[in-house]
């Protein structure tokens, strides 16, 4: 039986969207699939997808980067403060050497915070990844749209927006599970619930998710400390907001129990607060779910690529690029490498947020001051 299609595209499905999305619905035990306006083809399963089944788990569903998401908080500075030059250079620098964008060296690999150290995984092979990649991943940023960034509200308060996940070993965790996984006749593999594979994976997605939280804590922590050397600034705590966008949970929906697989979506149910970033050249937007019953209680989160990387890389030039990030502080040494994040690369925010009016209201607009990527 096929399941269930509800989408809220701001734009007519490409063939190639539309292909991954049949393969989908008609794989057994899915019974409904709900596509974001930020939707995209990724490997196996589009990215802004929410899948819902009854008792089979698919980790294609989930992807790599298990528990990715985003941390707020607005300082207690103005943004006016990173006006000159100099100062956001001191910012950036201090961010590069507080926080390494891809791996601590091995040496200096900081110890994992005692939950995520005692927490057991399901396997010895995955016991040894949490003591080395597990450790020289952590309180790193990652390559691709993870950043960190400080954007400018409309009062002209200042935010720090940290946007990471769970690194080299949320990926190892999806492959480690697949490899003993079966396969559906459309191609995806799955696992029982019920069964000991599945509730190993279900275990292993758990303390992937508290490791991109704890992540993201110690992004903040990092980035905190610098606007504290730089900017003498603070974060207002009562101000902090935190989503995930990659999760599997068991919700109650169309009065059954199922298992929901979100994909770069939001799980915001009515009056729940979100993070909905653009690009690194174009407006974060605060929004607040509306519990949309067909959406799962899901929202988009964030604009969504309107091309793959490789596209970027050839259909953007250098000029292009510096023109749309025009008046955002960042290294301009990795202008070229970065050509990939260009806000054309991006799909409209706007648009994303009409398509989307049913799933969020819009609490805050906020406009990009300065952005610290790795390539």
């Amino acid at each position: 039986m096929t399941a269930t299609l509800r989408t809220w595209l701001p734009d007519r499905k490409s063939p190639e969207l539309d292909g991954a999305l049949s393969r989908l619905v008609r794989t057994e035990d899915v019974v409904h699939v709900a596509v974001m306006p930020d939707a995209h083809v990724a490997e196996e399963v589009c990215v802004g997808t929410v899948t819902a089944t009854r008792s089979r788990l698919f980790p294609a569903a989930v992807g790599g980067d298990i528990g990715c998401g985003m941390l707020s908080v607005k300082l207690d500075v103005p943004a006016d403060m990173l006006s000159e030059r100099t100062v956001a250079a001191r910012v950036l620098g201090g961010f590069a050497q507080a926080i390494p964008p891809l791996l601590h060296r091995a040496r200096e690999a900081p110890a994992l915070p005692a939950h995520l150290a005692d927490g057991p995984l399901s396997s010895p092979v995955l016991e040894r990844l949490k003591g080395r990649e597990g450790r020289l991943g952590f309180g790193t940023l990652g390559r691709g749209n993870h950043f960190i960034e400080l954007e400018a509200d409309a009062e002209g308060g200042l935010w720090l927006l940290v946007h990471s996940g769970s690194r080299a070993i949320g990926p190892r965790i999806r492959a480690h599970h697949e490899a003993r996984a079966a396969r559906d006749p459309t191609g995806l593999a799955w696992l029982e619930a019920e069964s000991a594979e599945g509730q190993a994976y279900l275990q292993d997605v758990a303390w992937a998710s508290r490791y991109a939280e704890a992540n993201r804590d110690a992004l903040l922590a990092g980035a905190l400390q610098v606007l504290g050397e730089v900017l003498s600034g603070q974060g207002d705590t009562s101000t902090l907001l935190g989503c995930d966008h990659n999760h599997l949970r068991r919700e109650c929906h169309f009065g059954e129990d199922l298992w929901v697989h979100r994909k770069g979506a939001m799980a915001l149910g009515e009056g729940v607060l979100g993070i909905l970033p653009g690009s690194m050249g174009t407006a974060t937007v605060h929004v607040e779910g509306r519990g949309n019953a067909d959406a799962l209680g899901s929202s988009a989160h964030g604009a969504g690529r309107a091309m793959r990387r490789g596209e970027a890389r050839k259909l953007v030039p250098l000029r292009r690029f510096l023109r749309e990030v025009s008046g955002v502080w960042f290294d301009h040494r990795l202008s070229e490498a970065l050509r990939e994040e260009a806000p054309s690369a991006y799909k409209d925010l706007g648009e994303v947020l009409r398509a989307g009016r049913e799933l969020v209201r819009v609490v805050r607009w906020l406009r990009p001051v300065l952005v610290y990527k790795a390539t």
